[in-house]
């Protein structure tokens, strides 16, 4: 993060803008609704500001800056048209250590005013860190109409309930449900029908009410390839719901901070050959948190029910009556050849495709390669990386055509996506050229050959485009003449 975000208590503190100009005036007005001392030192002030000072609600230095006007201030806002003074207000103010927010200067604010969303007591605030202040005025735009007026308050109620609740639910877990019924349930659409009598009586009664003991359940959550804007919907909540996650190696950092804060986070990666003992490690885990009344959430690459042994997962806790939902993910087949511009399947190229695993010798060998030879069809192998000369000798052997188009697609959907082309012939030849690294998909058939072509997300392929005939269109069949179509009609009136 280039800025640290935070909330500043201002209450009866002293502030101080410097400008009595329009700019200023706005300041002025935000800091007024946070309760500060505000103090303007300008020369003139502007029919708004004076009437402030008239009132008494700010206070006035009049006349050019002096550096004693920041004494005793908690913040400082230069908001002059000036560029050298408002300078001059941050070095001062910096020697100081008092925080200055300089007017469309980031280079000399060492704190930002952010586009602010207004539910209190619940506040969003939105910060480009100075870079784009356009953008995000327009996030704030976007969400003003997502977050209701509602919210204000229920986090009032639950804040009056705050003490109760901790009373009544002392386990944190059964806590969190309560919280998630509350905040989600009947009292959050009581409020939005604006009845807040009916909707503090919905929540004394839901306080009063029996308490139940914590469930703890398991959600089988596919996390796509990498990019977070992969995750569904659906995705998103169970990873915000989650007191436990278990994830796997390759999920990436940038999913993981989708989720809860506070959430335990556990590194469940298998490692090549101890997949057998992880796996028990992990089945012990899903158990332990989920016998505790925990939401677990077992977070996988791609799609849990394909090669994720969701179903070896689902099994286990079927077996031991522990709760569970799936939610999908999309696979790493779909997302990478989707980012490398590949399609799986196209009219004129392949009407089929095959998903395969190839991550050890032993699940190589029971493969029908005779059938995976066959032309006309996409082949896409997970974890095929440190077995890429097998894939290619058992294709060549069963027929598959040497100038067969591939395309490794490292990374896929990620910042550091590559894609390395070539054909069957140099496979393995041209991955250890890129030094290509795991995780990473191949995709072998003739629709590798449009990757060049249809490519649109980061990088250039490397490697040289591969051409390739489209497949003879079929023979049209010939249709009967006219008189016996006829000749069909007469006879089935006749009939």
């Amino acid at each position: 993060m280039k800025l640290y975000p935070l909330f500043a208590d201002l209450s009866r503190r002293a502030v101080l803008v410097v400008g009595g100009g329009a700019v200023a005036e706005r300041k002025v007005a935000a800091l007024l609704a946070a309760k500060a001392q505000v103090t303007v030192g300008a020369p003139l002030l502007t029919p708004q500001l004076e009437s402030l000072v008239r009132k008494g609600r700010i206070a006035h230095r009049a006349g050019v800056f002096e550096a004693s006007w920041i004494d005793h201030a908690w913040l400082v806002v230069a908001a002059t048209s000036d560029q050298a003074l408002n300078a001059q207000v941050a070095e001062l103010a910096t020697l100081q250590r008092i925080f200055v927010n300089v007017v469309d200067d980031a280079q000399l604010s060492s704190f930002h005013v952010p586009a602010v969303i207004d539910r209190s007591p619940v506040i969003v605030a939105i910060s480009s860190s100075g870079e784009a202040p356009m953008l995000g005025r327009l996030l704030r735009e976007r969400l003003e109409t997502l977050i209701d007026h509602s919210v204000g308050p229920l986090a009032a109620l639950a804040a009056r309930l705050r003490k109760r609740i901790r009373r009544r639910y002392p386990d944190l877990a059964l806590r969190r449900q309560f919280y998630q019924k509350l905040l989600t349930g009947p009292v959050a659409d009581l409020l939005r029908r604006n009845q807040p009598e009916a909707a503090t009586a919905a929540a004394e009664q839901a306080l009063a009410a029996p308490r139940a003991e914590a469930v703890g359940s398991v959600v089988l959550v596919g996390a796509g390839p990498g990019d977070p804007g992969l995750l569904t919907l659906r995705a998103l909540r169970a990873l915000n719901e989650a007191d436990v996650i278990l994830h796997d190696r390759l999920v990436s950092p940038d999913i993981l901070e989708l989720a809860r804060r506070d959430a335990d986070r556990i590194e469940v990666g298998k490692q090549a050959g101890n997949h057998h003992a992880t796996q028990d490690q992990i089945h012990a885990l899903m158990l332990e948190h989920a016998r505790a009344g925990k939401r677990v959430v077992r977070l996988k690459g791609g799609d849990p029910f394909v090669f994720g042994r969701g179903g070896e997962e689902l099994e286990y806790l079927r077996d031991h009556g522990i709760a569970y939902e799936v939610v999908p993910g999309i696979t790493a087949a779909l997302a990478c050849a989707a980012y490398a511009g590949v399609p799986l399947t196209h009219r004129d190229h392949a009407q089929s495709v095959r998903l395969v695993t190839a991550h050890c010798r032993s699940s190589m060998d029971t493969l029908d390669w005779a059938a995976l030879a066959q032309e006309r069809q996409t082949l896409a192998v997970y974890m095929g990386v440190a077995g890429l000369e097998t894939v290619q000798a058992q294709l060549l052997a069963h027929g598959r055509a040497a100038e067969t188009p591939f395309a490794l697609v490292e990374n896929g959907s990620r910042a550091d996506q590559r894609v390395v082309t070539g054909t069957l012939a140099d496979l393995p030849a041209q991955a250890r050229r890129h030094d290509v690294r795991s995780p990473a998909l191949l995709i072998l058939g003739e629709v590798a050959s449009l990757s060049h072509r249809l490519a649109w997300f980061g990088a250039e392929p490397l490697g040289a485009p591969v051409a390739i005939e489209p497949a003879a269109p079929p023979q049209p069949v010939p249709r009967p003449a006219r008189h016996a179509t006829v000749e069909t009609l007469r006879a089935i009136h006749r009939a």
